[in-house]
């Protein structure tokens, strides 16, 4: 059966207290974001920015990816963000991807949809350009061992106590970081996003 989601950590996981906040203005030039102690620098978003306007460029209809994503700076800082609490879950619960698992998410795609078409489609609706598809598919393999670890619907507590340890800071040149929505300022980014996923063919003789 064709599935067509957009993943996301409840809302819920941050009620119960502050556990991310916002930068007071006090951040390092050059620095985007601070998470889990380390910097994520303006130079490291601006190089997924141009990747991604790079791409768009070389579509059929430039003009209408860039004006659907006027502020992609926040957009592109704001995955790196929810990418890197990914993370600190799956290393928590004592989850990894393997390079195998990886390639095998991309190709379950890519044989559904053939490569260019899955490239566009990531890239018309979430932004990504073809070389942060690896990331994308390594998000969609976390979540789905984390679902499968804690239960469908219960990743607000691991998440709380992930994010809980990590703390965000964001320079205010790309907006506030919003902990209901997992995201900064008002961007629409879902947290973790997926595409149709392929039928699930039955095992021969069943």
């Amino acid at each position: 059966m064709h599935r067509r989601t957009a993943l996301s950590v409840s809302a819920a996981l941050l009620l119960a207290a502050p556990l991310l906040s916002a930068c007071s203005g006090q951040a390092r030039p050059g620095t985007a974001a601070v998470i889990g102690g380390e910097r994520i620098t303006t130079s490291a978003v601006q190089a997924q920015v141009n990747d991604v306007r790079a791409a768009q460029n070389r579509s059929e209809h430039p003009s209408e990816l860039i004006a659907a994503v006027p502020q992609l700076d926040r957009v592109k800082l704001s995955g790196m963000l929810q990418s890197r609490i990914l993370d600190r879950m799956a290393e928590d619960a004592g989850i990894s991807v393997t390079p195998k698992e990886l390639e095998e998410e991309r190709q379950t795609f890519e044989n559904d949809k053939g490569a260019e078409a899955f490239e566009a489609t990531l890239l018309q609706k979430f932004a990504i350009a073809p070389d942060q598809i690896d990331r994308w598919a390594t998000d969609q393999v976390l979540f789905t061992k984390l679902n499968a670890k804690y239960g469908q619907g219960n990743l607000a507590e691991p998440a709380s106590k992930a994010a809980g340890k990590l703390g965000i800071e964001v320079n205010p040149r790309y907006g506030v970081w919003d902990p209901q929505k997992v995201s900064i300022g008002d961007s629409v980014t879902p947290w973790i996003t997926q595409v149709t996923r392929p039928e699930q063919q039955p095992p021969a003789g069943a």
